[in-house]
C-alpha cells in the first residue's frame, strides 16, 4: 500500500493530504467528510479531482486542515488531493490542469494600511 502526501493552500487555509489505496473513505481532522463539511457543494468541490478521473472509490484520503474559512479549506483540500494524484499518476496532470485544479489561487486579503479604517477605505472627508 503506497502512501502519497501533498500540501494544498488557499487564502489562509492549509491542507496536508495523505492518499492511500482503499475504499474511498475521506477523513478530515479525524472526522468524516460529511461531518466536517455539512454543505453538499463543499463536498463536491473537495472530490472534484477524484470524480473527474473516476478514482473516488479507489483511494482513502486522510487530511489535516488548518486556518481559513470553510470555503478556503475546501479549495485547499482540492488542491492537495490534485497534487497527490499527480504524484501517483503524472499522466493525469494535463487533464487536471485543463479543469483548473492544478493552479494555486494566489488571491489573499490585502493588508490594512496605517491611518485608514481598512485596506482601501478612507475616513469620511469633511470640508469644514
Amino acid at each position: 500500500m503506497e502512501l502519497v502526501n501533498a500540501i494544498g493552500r488557499r487564502k489562509e487555509a492549509v491542507a496536508r493530504v495523505y492518499l492511500t489505496e482503499g475504499t474511498g473513505k475521506v477523513t478530515i481532522n479525524h472526522k468524516d467528510i460529511n461531518e466536517y463539511f455539512p454543505i453538499d457543494i463543499l463536498r463536491v468541490v473537495v472530490l472534484q479531482p477524484l470524480t473527474s478521473l473516476n478514482l473516488v472509490n479507489n483511494y482513502d484520503i486522510n487530511a489535516n486542515l488548518d486556518g481559513g474559512g470553510f470555503k478556503g479549506q475546501a479549495e485547499a483540500l482540492r488542491l492537495g488531493i490534485t497534487r497527490a494524484i499527480i504524484k501517483l499518476f503524472p499522466e493525469h496532470k494535463s487533464a487536471l490542469r485543463a479543469q483548473g485544479f492544478v493552479t494555486r489561487d494566489p488571491r489573499v486579503v490585502e493588508r490594512k494600511k496605517p491611518g485608514r479604517p481598512g485596506a482601501r477605505k478612507r475616513f469620511q472627508f469633511s470640508k469644514r
